[in-house]
């Protein structure tokens, strides 16, 4: 009965009203079924390493705006009745077509449903409503430190008021 659902980690701190946040909800294009905001540091153009080899004309990995930096699942919007609706998505969901994506892509993940939403998204980015990212200021600057320095600050900036704190990493979050 469920049909909208919004799916948060414990390591954040709220700058704003979360009913603001329901209201994403509202700008979900036809065909979206999640909103997500993009993954803060390069830790995908890491993973897709040799995909990105293979393809060097590639936006997988890359930083935005125009590039596709994957996601980060410290807060989800699942538009559930959508989801359920949804023939591509419920066919993503089939081992088959998880095995085919995976091998496309040489996708060894480590993040569990983060990794799942980010190579369906370099496939069918149709699907997701991309959240602003003071929806999931990421705190956390590992990459910056193991071997990113140089492209790091392109995938971390964020501009606007934060809205929503994400301590990953275990990254201390502002105090007020």
């Amino acid at each position: 009965e469920i049909e909208r659902l919004i799916q948060l980690d414990l390591d954040l701190k709220y700058e704003a009203n979360i009913r603001d946040l329901f209201e994403e909800f509202d700008h979900f294009l036809q065909g979206a079924v999640i909103g997500i905001a993009r993954e803060m540091q390069p830790v995908y153009r890491h993973t897709f390493w040799q995909f990105r080899r293979e393809n060097p004309q590639t936006k997988v990995g890359e930083p935005p705006p125009d590039g596709l930096p994957g996601f980060n699942s410290g807060v989800m919007l699942l538009n559930l009745e959508a989801m359920r609706q949804s023939q591509l998505y419920n066919q993503l969901l089939e081992p088959d077509m998880v095995r085919q994506l995976t091998e496309k892509y040489h996708f060894k993940g480590h993040l569990g449903d983060q990794d799942f939403f980010t190579m369906i998204g370099m496939e069918h980015p149709e699907l997701f409503h991309v959240l602003d990212c003071t929806w999931n200021r990421q705190l956390c600057s590992w990459w910056r430190e193991h071997g990113y320095s140089d492209v790091f600050d392109q995938y971390f900036r964020c501009e606007g008021q934060v809205r929503i704190y994400h301590g990953n990493c275990n990254t201390p979050i502002p105090e007020d």
